[in-house]
């Protein structure tokens, strides 16, 4: 388990550097400087001011040697400051990162409570209306881009119906709120960021349920189960779900990424302040350290998760683990 641990963590740190090189060259491929928007648009600035400017960021350097000098400033856990505001880029990641865990996290759970059972039952009855509704289900969960889904959802329920608030994650006098009241408040604020950043996973995590269940059933260990007069409830439960939920595990953990990813688009679009947001921002202003620290925590929380999903996997799964310590 050790050597198997031990090789996961140094695939964790490869897969660490090669993003960060590629984001780091890409975003200096794009066109533009952070000093445009200071200078470009500013006809008193002379070109020596601009100069002066990428010498203080640092942007007459090459490549190179600027990407040294930002991971020497990362190993010391420094971020470096904005280029737009001058503040700390480890102070605004920290102050945007809670709300975006905290949608995420219940993307999730969210994804696993409902799509688990909707897996389950469609494997357990195939061709049934059910099984047939799940599968239309599916096949448009899949088919919707999410920023129309989300622009959808905020026309119906936050403009036609004025059941939901449109932006934000909280009301602005949140601070005058009872404790349940401000609870209720962040509840429908996340009502629809939430629900938006799970529903292409519902359709896809129920599709993985339902062939991992639908091949389990077929067992020849199940088959001894039924014929010993054990009760569908237990044979399903007990003994067919507890083994594909390995595979699904895995899965899930794989999914981590696309729920970051998908935070981008309904951060923005529902105005919430949180690491997606803060991420369009810094692409749109050039803030090339702001944009390297967001990279840098989104990927070890995506990398996070697929080590957890891979640990999980092979404590449930020694095979695993054997055939990689072969």
């Amino acid at each position: 388990m050790l050597s198997f641990l031990g090789y996961r963590l140094f695939r964790f740190f490869i897969s660490l550097v090669g993003v960060t090189v590629l984001t780091f060259g890409i975003m200096h491929l794009a066109p533009g400087e952070p000093t445009d928007l200071q200078t470009t648009m500013n006809p008193r600035v002379s070109a020596q001011a601009k100069e002066n400017l990428r010498k203080l960021y640092g942007l007459d350097q090459p490549l190179p040697v600027q990407y040294a000098r930002w991971v020497k400033r990362v190993v010391a856990m420094d971020f470096g400051t904005s280029f737009v505001d001058g503040q700390k880029v480890a102070q605004k990641i920290m102050e945007r990162m809670p709300i975006t865990i905290v949608i995420n996290l219940l993307s999730l759970i969210l994804i696993f409570g409902i799509a688990l059972p909707i897996g389950v039952y469609s494997a357990t009855h195939p061709g049934s209306a059910f099984d047939k509704t799940a599968t239309v289900f599916v096949f448009v969960g899949f088919a919707t881009p999410g920023f129309w889904l989300a622009l959808m959802m905020m026309i119906l329920f936050g403009v036609v119906l004025e059941w939901l608030p449109i932006s934000g994650y909280q009301s602005l006098d949140v601070g005058g709120m009872s404790l349940s009241e401000r609870l209720w408040d962040w509840t429908n604020h996340l009502l629809l960021p939430v629900f938006v950043s799970a529903f292409g996973g519902l359709a896809g995590f129920s599709r993985y349920a339902r062939a991992e269940m639908a091949e389990v059933i077929r067992q020849d260990y199940i088959r001894t189960a039924r014929a010993k007069g054990l009760s569908e409830t237990a044979v399903v439960y007990k003994h067919a779900l507890r083994n594909a939920l390995i595979p699904i595990i895995t899965i899930l953990g794989l999914s981590v990424p696309g729920l970051i990813g998908g935070s981008v688009i309904f951060e923005t679009i529902y105005a919430i302040q949180g690491m997606g947001l803060l991420f369009y921002q810094s692409v749109m202003a050039r803030d090339y350290p702001t944009i390297m620290g967001v990279t840098v925590l989104g990927t070890i929380l995506t990398l996070v998760g697929n080590l957890l999903a891979d640990i999980s996997y092979a404590y449930a799964n020694p095979t695993v683990r054997l055939r990689r310590n072969r």
